[in-house]
């Protein structure tokens, strides 16, 4: 019987070979914006993991709406094409794989210290990097006590130049050939930011209600949605809950996929927290399945679970109990890049496809891996 970890699934018009997902990483590592080498080598490392989508990381729509100096963009031609290479060098020795980006604004979590520097708000001491203005839903800090920016609160034109921000890095992802966009709507970044009430306390349109708070971050995958091709797939990672009092419902956070669902979305990345210093999160192994279980079961639509899934028998059962439709890994793939081999080795089913030089690694693996076409055989 096939390992149900290793069965394909489509999401939107993309069809995965495995249920396996690289989880976004952010590297803090681009330069305005723009990949370096660094996200060659990375990123080649990961295509090369055997798992059924490689996500990148979070990628910003704005220069402004990046968390910190060293975040990966989409908001600009260089952009652009310094990531075209990264994509088309993975793709030369991985023609298969598919690609996926998370589309990201930070709001009032921007204008950060990178986090071996401390993940602290930036200040004139970080020179070179030094502070920019934050925008979010209101003019609330994150942690004022840690003296982070006081963000300003976004007007009509401020909503729509963020709206019209990520359906330009939409269209960016489209020229590039990636197959899959999650809008970032979780961590306290700023689509989170509109839908919690702990962020936004707007006494207009975009707030007040919970169906008030919704509408800004609906309204920008609506937007997405028109002009993502219908042969890709979209989705968006929410925070399931806040971890917090007066914060966010696993309640609140169904009836936000219900809509998401009816507005087109394939696939919802089920994660929590991030919106306040005062988050109690309770840690264990698989901590967000039973709110990606939830989020499946009532709002009818797939979900990806993550969140300390370190072991290829606990994957393989949350997909078996019908809680997540993929499980999305980070920590373990930086850890053991070869994750999802390993995780085939341990189920006893056939290893994923690897490009030719690595196929000699047949010699240890209970199967002959499939090859690649790849540079090595020219």
């Amino acid at each position: 019987m096939t390992a149900q970890l290793f069965t394909p699934v489509e999401l939107g018009g993309v069809t995965l070979p495995n249920r396996i997902v690289v989880s976004p990483m952010c590297q803090y590592s681009a330069v305005d914006g723009s990949a370096q080498p660094w996200h060659q080598v990375h990123y080649g490392m990961l295509a090369m993991s055997g798992a059924g989508l490689l996500c990148l990381e979070a990628t910003h729509v704005e220069r402004d709406g990046r968390i910190t100096q060293g975040c990966l963009g989409l908001y600009s031609d260089e952009n652009e094409a310094a990531l075209k290479p990264v994509i088309d060098w993975v793709r030369g020795w991985m023609p298969g794989v598919k690609i996926g980006v998370q589309l990201a604004h930070a709001g009032r979590k921007a204008s950060a210290q990178r986090p071996w520097k401390g993940g602290g708000p930036l200040t004139q001491a970080d020179a070179p990097d030094l502070p920019w203005t934050t925008y979010s839903a209101s003019a609330l800090a994150y942690d004022p006590a840690a003296k982070w920016h006081t963000p300003v609160a976004l007007d009509t034109v401020g909503l729509k130049r963020v709206k019209q921000a990520f359906v330009d890095a939409a269209l960016r992802s489209a020229r590039l050939g990636l197959d899959v966009i999650e809008l970032h709507g979780a961590h306290g970044y700023c689509l989170n930011q509109f839908l919690s009430p702990l962020s936004n306390h707007r006494s207009d349109e975009y707030g007040g209600t919970m169906e008030k708070r919704r509408r800004f971050p609906l309204e920008v995958f609506e937007a997405v949605r028109k002009i993502w091709p219908a042969d890709k797939a979209l989705g968006m990672r929410l925070s399931a809950v806040e971890w917090v009092e007066g914060g966010l419902t696993i309640e609140d956070t169904v009836e936000t996929a219900r809509q998401l669902k009816a507005l087109g979305c394939d696939f919802v990345d089920v994660s929590s927290g991030g919106n306040s210093p005062g988050q109690k999160i309770k840690i264990e192994p698989g901590y967000h399945v039973p709110f990606a279980a939830r989020v499946r079961r009532e709002a009818g639509i797939k979900t990806w679970a993550v969140g300390l899934i370190t072991e290829p028998e606990q994957a393989e059962r949350i997909i078996v109990n019908g809680e997540a439709d993929c499980t999305a890994h980070a920590r373990p793939f930086l850890l053991d890049p070869r994750w999802a081999w390993n995780a085939a080795r341990a189920l006893g089913v056939e290893p994923p496809s690897l490009p030719l030089p690595a196929v000699r690694a047949s010699t240890i693996l209970p199967f002959k891996p499939k090859a690649s076409v790849s540079r090595a055989a020219d």
